[in-house]
């Protein structure tokens, strides 16, 4: 990613932070049709119920909704959440196929922004949380706020 140009983020995935152990990010190409970027230039998208699956050596995400803009043409046939293609380098591939088959990780969707004309998806390796784990992330979470709050107060 350039540093000059600042992410214009289109969706994110906020629940992942939530439900997984966030590890290691990675930027991904996504190959889209016309309408889809038109549809998110506007800001149509979402990743809430998107995860990513690797079939075939390729990654695929599913379950993005990309709603349609009005003008549409009936003749394209939208499908708002069809599956999508993930653009990786083959090395990225790899690494990703390895540590979900050998070492138990999924891969989950966490952003999709602009990346100056092109659109980028942000995926993550991820490893799920027990009850408890997400217990304990909204505990600490609570503490740190509360000791954040107890020094504004004092000075």
């Amino acid at each position: 990613m350039n540093k000059q140009t600042p992410q214009k983020i289109i969706a994110q995935n906020k629940k992942a932070g939530h439900e997984y152990f966030l590890e290691e990010r990675i930027e991904a190409g996504i190959s889209l049709l016309g309408w889809e970027v038109k549809s998110l230039r506007a800001g149509r998208g979402q990743l809430t119920e998107s995860y990513v699956l690797l079939k075939s050596g390729e990654a695929w995400l599913f379950g993005a909704h990309i709603q349609p803009l009005p003008n549409v043409p009936e003749y394209l046939h939208p499908d708002p959440i069809r599956s999508r293609r993930l653009l990786l380098k083959a090395k990225e591939l790899n690494k990703l196929i390895g540590a979900v088959e050998r070492k138990g990780y999924t891969v989950v969707a966490t952003k999709l922004y602009w990346d100056r004309h092109l659109v980028k998806l942000e995926i993550t390796l991820a490893k799920g949380k027990k009850q408890f784990d997400k217990r304990a992330t909204l505990k600490e979470r609570d503490f740190a706020r509360d000791k954040a709050r107890g020094f504004r107060e004092k000075g």
